[in-house]
C-alpha cells in the first residue's frame, strides 16, 4: 500500500513537471500562438477520442450538456493563446510569474460560481498578489505586453478550472476534454480561415523541430496530461493535486533559467515580487485545507 501511495505521488509530481515544461515548448516552438494551440488542441483531441474508444466510454450526451462544454473550451482556447503569447511578449518567467495569479481571480471567481461569500482572508491575499505583480511591472516596464496577456491567461485559466470543477461532478473527464478541444479547434479554425495564412501550403510547412514539439506538446503535456490528472484524483487528495500543481511555475521558471539563461535570469526585484505571489498561493491553499480538515473533524464527532 505504501508502494501505491508512492507511486501515485511520484506521478502527481511528474504531471505537475509536465506542466511546467510546457511553457518551455512554447518557448521552443517558433509558429504563432493562434497556430500552436490549433495544433496542440487538434493533436490532443485526436488522442482523446482514440483513449475514449478504447476506454469504451459514451460520448453520447444531450446538445445542451455539449454546449456547455464548447463554451469551456473557447475559454481554455483563450487561455493558452494568451498564456503562449505572453511567453512570446516577455519570456517563460513572467509568464508563469502571472500564471500564479490566478488564485487572486479565483477568490472572486469561486463565489459567483459556487454562490458562497468572498473570505476575508482572500481580500488581502488578493491585495499581496497585487502588490507581486506590481513589483514585477516595476523591475520589468519592458514586457509590459507579456505581463498583460500573462494576467489575462490566468484570467482564463481560472474561469476554466472553475467551470470544469461543475463539469466534473457530473460527466467524465476524458469527455469533457474531449468536446472542449473540438470546440476550441472550431473557434481558432473559423479566426485561421479569416487571416492571410488560411491553412495554405506555409500552414501545415513546419520544420522537423516545430513537428517534435508539438506533437510532444498535444500528446504527454496535454491528452496524457488530462487523462493522468484524473487518475492521480481516485488515489490522492484534491488538495494536495491543487497543493502540488502551485509548484508548476517554480518547476517551470527553474527550467527555463537552466535552458535559456540568457533571457531568463531577471532582476532581483522580480524574483521578490514572484516569490510574493508564489508563497501567498501556497499559504491560501494550506488555509483552505485546515478549513476542510475542521469541517470534517467537526462532522464525524
Amino acid at each position: 500500500m505504501p508502494n501505491v501511495k508512492l507511486k501515485n505521488y511520484l506521478h502527481l509530481h511528474f504531471l505537475v513537471f509536465i506542466a511546467g515544461f510546457t511553457a518551455i515548448l512554447g518557448e521552443l516552438i517558433t509558429i504563432g500562438s493562434t497556430e500552436l494551440v490549433w495544433y496542440r488542441m487538434v493533436i490532443a483531441a485526436v488522442l482523446m477520442y482514440a483513449y475514449i474508444k478504447l476506454a469504451r466510454i459514451p460520448l453520447n450526451l444531450p446538445p445542451k450538456t455539449i454546449l456547455g462544454f464548447f463554451g469551456a473550451g473557447i475559454i481554455i482556447a483563450l487561455h493558452w493563446i494568451t498564456f503562449f503569447e505572453s511567453i512570446n511578449q516577455a519570456n517563460v518567467s513572467i509568464a508563469l510569474a502571472m500564471f500564479s495569479t490566478g488564485a487572486f481571480f479565483a477568490s472572486f471567481i469561486e463565489p459567483l460560481i459556487y454562490r458562497r461569500k468572498i473570505i476575508g482572508y482572500e481580500i488581502f491575499f488578493g491585495i499581496v498578489v497585487v502588490v507581486g505583480v506590481f513589483l514585477i511591472t516595476q523591475s520589468e516596464i519592458q514586457y509590459l505586453n507579456g505581463i498583460i496577456l500573462g494576467i489575462l491567461s490566468a484570467l482564463f485559466s481560472t474561469t476554466f478550472a472553475v467551470i470544469n470543477g461543475k463539469f466534473i461532478e457530473r460527466h467524465n473527464a476524458s469527455v469533457i476534454s474531449f468536446y472542449e478541444f473540438i470546440s476550441g479547434i472550431v473557434l481558432l479554425s473559423l479566426f485561421i480561415i479569416r487571416s492571410d495564412n488560411a491553412f495554405n501550403t506555409q500552414f501545415f510547412t513546419l520544420s522537423n523541430s516545430d513537428w517534435i514539439y508539438l506533437i510532444i506538446l498535444g500528446s504527454v503535456c496535454t491528452a496524457y496530461a488530462f487523462i493522468g490528472s484524473v487518475e492521480v484524483m481516485k488515489h490522492i487528495s484534491p488538495y494536495t493535486v491543487i497543493l502540488s500543481y502551485n509548484l508548476e511555475p517554480i518547476y517551470g521558471i527553474t527550467l527555463a533559467i537552466i535552458l535559456f539563461p540568457e533571457t531568463e535570469i531577471m532582476s532581483q526585484q522580480f524574483y521578490y515580487g514572484a516569490a510574493l505571489i508564489f508563497i501567498t498561493v501556497l499559504w491560501d491553499a494550506l488555509l483552505k485545507n485546515r478549513k476542510i480538515v475542521k469541517k470534517k473533524s467537526s462532522l464525524t464527532s
